[in-house]
């Protein structure tokens, strides 16, 4: 009987715990779930990137990410922006990680720019006489002689990723260690203390990730769709099977937009452009009105909290 009257207690105590937490929160349930948004200019400092023939990944990736905070206080004056670096300077990924959890962003878009290794073509121009074999065996053959050159590869376009579903285990990792993000911070150490890797924590993160993973693919095929009605070629949403780390451990729904090819010499002239810069950057804060009006509209992933 006693047990079981500590056990009610228990239970009790958790329950109001719990409510006491959502409650506290309960204001800002009934405000936009995008406050923040932490833009992310790909490499910078020694780490240039992906070469052009005249320009780098990072400076391209950090003038588009100006340009799209520039639009995203002009559209969206109600969002918060964070961007990890305005100048050419290096931060490790664990570093830009810890600003946008630190921050307590409600959503993270890497800006980068994709490459595509030179085209190998080979070229049939003759024959030249050899000698093979060793002793009474020496003898001579025609070989076939090929002239090899390259050129630029000619992919171009854009393509927007998530982080693959195999690293949820790191994503997971990262909810679990800023668990602040989704509850004030009183409320997020109590519960933290009194679930602390209990079944109902992992559950409730585990819901969490999941619901965080639909978001960032709703925001990356969105992303592609306003690009290609801006004229770019569309290479699809994808999960990043490698690389790009900072994706799953930043704890929020997180996106990397591969801008063009700089390999390609008319996308690196592209890329470098005023105009294209600008379409680029409204394209992304086109998307994002649309996805902040479906979150707003209950229309694509939402749970209790952030």
């Amino acid at each position: 009987m006693i047990v079981r009257k500590y056990a009610a207690l228990f239970l009790l105590s958790f329950l109001t715990i719990i409510c006491t937490s959502f409650t506290t929160y309960a204001p800002n349930l009934q405000k936009s779930r995008l406050r923040k948004i932490v833009i992310d200019p790909g490499h910078g400092g020694a780490d240039s990137g992906a070469p052009g023939k005249y320009s780098y990944e990072k400076n391209i990736a950090l003038a588009i990410s100006l340009k799209l905070e520039e639009l995203l206080r002009d559209q969206m004056p109600e969002v918060e922006l964070v961007v990890t670096r305005r100048s050419d300077i290096f931060h490790s990924p664990v570093t830009k990680a810890n600003i946008a959890n630190q921050a307590k962003g409600d959503l993270f878009v890497c800006i980068h720019c994709n490459s595509a290794d030179p085209t190998r073509h080979s070229e049939f121009i003759g024959y030249e006489t050899v000698t093979v074999g060793k002793g009474k065996k020496k003898h001579k053959v025609q070989k076939k002689q090929y002239h090899t050159y390259y050129t630029p590869n000619p992919a171009k376009g854009t393509e927007t990723y998530i982080w693959g579903a195999h690293k949820n285990d790191d994503k997971q990792l990262a909810m679990r260690e800023n668990q602040s993000l989704y509850l004030d911070s009183t409320s997020a150490q109590s519960v933290r203390e009194f679930t602390k890797g209990s079944v109902e924590e992992m559950t409730a993160i585990n819901l969490r990730t999941r619901l965080y993973f639909d978001r960032s693919k709703s925001l990356a095929e969105t992303i592609e769709e306003e690009l290609e009605k801006a004229g770019r070629v569309n290479r699809q949403a994808l999960q990043r099977q490698k690389g790009i780390w900072v994706l799953q451990a930043v704890a929020m729904p997180a996106v990397l937009v591969e801008t063009g090819y700089i390999s390609n010499p008319e996308e690196e002239d592209y890329l470098n452009s005023k105009e294209g810069q600008e379409t680029i950057a409204q394209s992304i804060v086109n998307a994002i009105k649309r996805y902040k009006y479906s979150l707003d509209n209950k229309t694509i992933g939402t749970s209790t909290g952030k």
